[in-house]
Order: structure tokens, then C-alpha cells, then sequence
């Protein structure tokens, strides 16, 4: 095995809970939290994540805009619910990510970044070793298309049964063994406490740890 490819939400960082969204949105645009219930009614009653919504930035704005008014919501605060959907700082790392990447790295085993999202979540890796990022939005194409794995295998330069898919999601990252990658699934991450990446490097480099 030469090299890992992880999932971004729900793998490596603690993807933001819809109410938490709309509080934070609430907060930034210094409206009254008390207002976060009538607020995750009216967008619940809305569909915001329609497929392919991530294979397009201007198609994912102008689907999540077009939700925003159906529920009634005002310009203002679409605007804050959009910049928090669209701000990476809002996904903290799990507390094992970083570690796991730089001990990744020092075994010599290539690292990818697969993510199906609408913005460049580059800036939040600095400093921390990814070899190569393919984001959605930047090829048209989304998980579970074989072809947005064939790209990141292509981006690592390796072959499919050399390189092991990390996700969270069955029906997305697990799509992956259809292009021939060992695939390992681990709960969605639920707090940035939860230690689950030991596994990747329990298999990758051989710890025998369970931290």
C-alpha cells in the first residue's frame, strides 16, 4: 500500500450540525439566538442538498439562495447561513487528524484529500503533509461517480489496489471499491474527541497502537 485518500467531512474534521449552522449564522449577523428554531423549521421544511450540488460553486450558491427564499429567510442572514456553510474554519479536525497525516508521511505513504464541496478547503490544511486535493467543484463530478476516485488516483500517480479509501459514508465513499480501493469506513465523526483514525495507520504502518 502506497497511499491513503481520506474523505474531508465526517472523516477528517466534525462537519457542522445544522442547528449549529444556523445558530452561528444567527450570531454573525447579530440576530437573537432565540430565532434558531424558527429558522432550522422553516430551511428543514426546504431541500437544500439536491445531487450534483457540489459538481458546480455557482450551481451550489444559487440552489442554496433559491432554498433560502422559499423559507422566507432575508438577505441578510442568507447571507451569513451561506458564508458559514462556505467557511472551512467551521469544521474543526478531529483530534487525531493531524497526527495521523504527519505519521502518513513519515512512513512514505502518499496522502490525497477527496471532498465532495463547493469551496477550496486547501487553506485549512496549511502546514499539515496532503500530497493532493480533489475537490468536487473543481472537476464537475461527485462521489459515489467512479470517476472522481479514478481522478485522485491519477492525482497520487497510484493504482487503485495500492491505495486505501478512507470515508464515513457507505453509499458515497464507499463507492470506491467499484474502481478497485480497499475501503475502510469509520463512524461519522460526532465530536472532534473521538480517536478513530488509529485504524488508518494501524494498517498503513503497522503500529499495533490504538491512539
Amino acid at each position: 500500500m502506497r497511499a491513503v485518500i481520506f474523505d474531508w467531512r465526517g472523516t477528517l474534521v466534525l462537519a457542522p450540525t445544522f442547528r449549529g449552522w444556523v445558530t452561528e449564522a444567527l450570531r454573525r449577523a447579530g440576530r437573537d439566538a432565540a430565532a434558531v428554531d424558527d429558522v432550522v423549521r422553516r430551511l428543514v421544511e426546504d431541500r437544500l442538498d439536491v445531487p450534483g450540488v457540489d459538481a458546480d460553486a455557482a450551481l451550489h450558491r444559487e440552489t442554496y439562495y433559491r432554498g433560502f427564499a422559499a423559507a422566507g429567510i432575508d438577505d441578510e442572514l442568507a447571507d451569513a447561513l451561506y458564508a458559514v456553510e462556505s467557511d472551512p474554519a467551521f469544521n474543526p479536525f478531529a483530534v487525531d487528524a493531524p497526527a495521523t497525516l504527519i505519521a502518513l508521511r513519515d512512513a512514505g505513504i502518499r496522502v490525497g484529500v477527496l471532498s465532495d464541496i463547493h469551496f477550496d478547503l486547501r487553506p485549512m490544511f496549511d502546514g499539515l503533509p496532503v500530497d493532493s486535493f480533489v475537490l468536487s467543484f473543481e472537476h464537475g463530478v461527485v462521489k459515489p461517480d467512479p470517476a472522481i476516485f479514478r481522478i485522485a488516483l491519477a492525482e497520487l500517480g497510484t493504482e487503485p489496489g495500492e491505495t486505501l479509501m478512507v470515508g464515513d459514508r457507505s453509499t458515497h465513499d464507499g463507492a470506491a471499491v467499484e474502481v478497485g480501493m480497499p475501503t475502510l469506513l469509520v463512524p461519522p465523526l460526532r465530536d472532534v474527541r473521538d480517536a478513530r483514525l488509529h485504524l488508518v495507520t494501524n494498517l498503513m504502518v503497522g503500529t499495533g497502537s490504538n491512539r
